[in-house]
């Protein structure tokens, strides 16, 4: 076994779930995400040796930032679709009981999803990359290169746009 394969197989042990979750959070599909992965490892195999090995994980996903977005120009996808976890939630039995309730969590899940959809791309990104995959600012930054203030900015609009679209869904909901 050569000593690509070798870094290549470790690259891809430590870093496929988040690609995979990355991926997924951008398209809301299970298949697009895996081919979307797909694409990024072939990525990482064609371009093992222009990277620096501390450098690897920004790299990957930076990779996997850009054909998400790429994706989604070239398709105009919609984010309305329902995704697993509320196909799941719906299928739920113990619901079955309550249908006001189901109905309400799934309207919840909707409305929180697609606030998150329109935000704007930048805010977007780093809200998922904090929020949903864990990172911390510094390796955003390196991902999205763009300075750690800025990601404490966009993370902050980012809170702020979205509490500003759900609060008139929760009154809503409450009134």
């Amino acid at each position: 076994m050569s000593i690509k394969s070798i870094k290549y197989r470790t690259l891809v042990a430590r870093h496929r779930e988040s690609v995979y979750y990355y991926a997924f959070s951008f398209l809301k599909n299970e298949m697009d995400a895996e081919d979307l992965s797909q694409e990024v490892w072939i990525k990482v195999w064609n371009n093992l040796d222009k990277f620096g090995w501390n450098k690897a994980k920004s790299w990957i996903l930076k990779t996997t930032h850009n054909l998400a977005i790429d994706i989604l120009r070239k398709r105009k996808m919609n984010f309305n679709e329902i995704t697993e976890n509320e196909v799941e939630l719906l299928s739920d039995e113990s619901y079955e009981s309550n249908p006001g309730k189901l109905a309400e969590i799934s309207s919840s899940i909707s409305n929180i999803e697609d606030a998150i959809s329109r935000l704007p791309e930048q805010l977007r990104s780093v809200f998922i990359l904090y929020e949903i995959e864990g990172f911390k600012y510094k390796e955003i930054a390196e991902i999205l290169k763009i300075p750690v203030n800025s990601v404490k900015v966009y993370l902050m609009r980012a809170r702020i746009k979205l509490q500003e679209m759900v609060q008139p869904l929760k009154k809503e909901i409450y009134e």
